[in-house]
């Protein structure tokens, strides 16, 4: 479910956001394609530590683009997806939304996969009064409160906690209870915000916190800080990691024998196939989050249909297998755009208050 920039749940307000701007573009009727195509642009973490998450993601967006432009397109008109390799790197993602706007001219605009590659768009966003919308990032617009940001992620309104939540819950649920925590994170925004989390849930769980500290993101050897933390002999510890970092830490802390009563929490990457199938038995004893797997209450309308086609087209396409992370929240942050308003059409852009109003002040369904 996407949520707004106040964390409130809107079960189709993104759509409705993206449905108006799209029903604003053209003035000519949804009938066979004509005319230039209307370019979504956005930049993808094709290579470095997110790209096993950014290749996944980007196949199902293609899957949307084919539906659209074999039902005749929107409006009228065929669509095209136009995007750039971010390098996983946040340092790309302004030149590459600058060059999108200025150069290629895309009329929509859909954010970047990953809380760290969102935020810097932000500025550009909010500058040239864009309504975006966000992959999987992880309280983003907390530091920037841009009513027209949407985040496409499933953690709810209060989504630093609730990152964390299952795990504690979890590592509570033990007996005896546990009574002490360690939070380790990368020093970047995710992990920050996660690190939030963690803190939030300990407190509620009067756990006392041992060890809190951030390590830089361009951390290879994770041995020391194992160390570090095992050394405040913690009951229970919280890694905020990114993927390279995830797998490290897997290896070190298996390595050294580091074993608290649990361990795990917000690691991104470790719900990749290709790094479940590298680790192997060294993930057990790990707790994880997840957003996704095809278990009975998690069957929404179209989902199953989506991985089907998406497994069909992976092995070709050199991506993971199974798309259970990314797939389900990655076409859906596409195709909000495909969604008609009634709202009159007119021949330019649409203002951000334009946008925003009427997508506030009515209902929508989820899609």
């Amino acid at each position: 479910m996407p949520f707004d920039a106040k964390g409130r749940p809107f079960a189709g307000a993104v759509v409705a956001a993206a449905s108006l701007m799209a029903a604003a573009l053209v003035a000519a009727p949804a009938a066979a394609q004509t005319g230039e195509p209307i370019k979504i642009g956005f930049s993808m973490a094709l290579t470095g530590g997110l790209a096993p998450n950014g290749k996944s993601a980007l196949l199902a967006q293609k899957i949307w683009e084919e539906d659209v432009n074999a039902k005749g397109g929107l409006l009228g008109r065929p669509v095209k997806l136009v995007y750039y390799d971010d390098k996983s790197s946040p340092a790309e993602v302004p030149a590459i939304y600058t060059k999108l706007l200025d150069i290629d001219k895309v009329e929509l605009l859909i954010g970047p996969y990953a809380t760290a590659q969102i935020a810097p768009a932000m500025p550009i966003v909010i500058q040239r009064k864009k309504t975006f919308i966000g992959l999987l990032g992880l309280a983003v617009n907390s530091e920037f409160n841009y009513p027209n940001y949407f985040a496409m992620i499933p953690s709810g309104p209060d989504t630093k906690s609730a990152f964390a939540k299952g795990f504690f819950d979890t590592a509570m649920a033990q007996d005896p209870k546990p009574q002490t925590v360690a939070i380790v994170a990368a020093d970047q925004e995710f992990s920050r915000n996660a690190a939030d989390g963690a803190r939030e849930n300990a407190q509620k769980a009067k756990l006392k916190v041992v060890y809190d500290k951030t390590y830089p993101p361009s951390t290879n050897d994770f041995a020391p800080i194992v160390r570090a933390i095992q050394a405040s002999n913690p009951d229970i510890v919280v890694v905020c990691s990114y993927p390279p970092d995830s797998v490290g830490m897997v290896r070190a802390v298996n390595e050294i024998g580091f074993k608290p009563k649990a361990i795990g929490g917000a690691m991104v990457g470790l719900q990749a196939t290709a790094i479940k199938t590298q680790l192997g038995p060294l993930l057990n004893g790990w707790i994880n989050y997840d957003f996704w797997l095809p278990v009975p209450k998690m069957e929404f309308p179209g989902v199953a249909d989506l991985i089907k086609r998406y497994q069909a087209k992976a092995a070709g396409e050199g991506v993971d297998p199974l798309g259970y992370y990314m797939a389900p929240w990655a076409m859906p942050s596409c195709r909000c755009c495909s969604r008609r308003s009634r709202a009159p059409r007119a021949s330019m852009m649409p203002s951000s208050a334009t946008i925003s109003a009427p997508t506030r002040s009515r209902p929508w369904s989820a899609t």
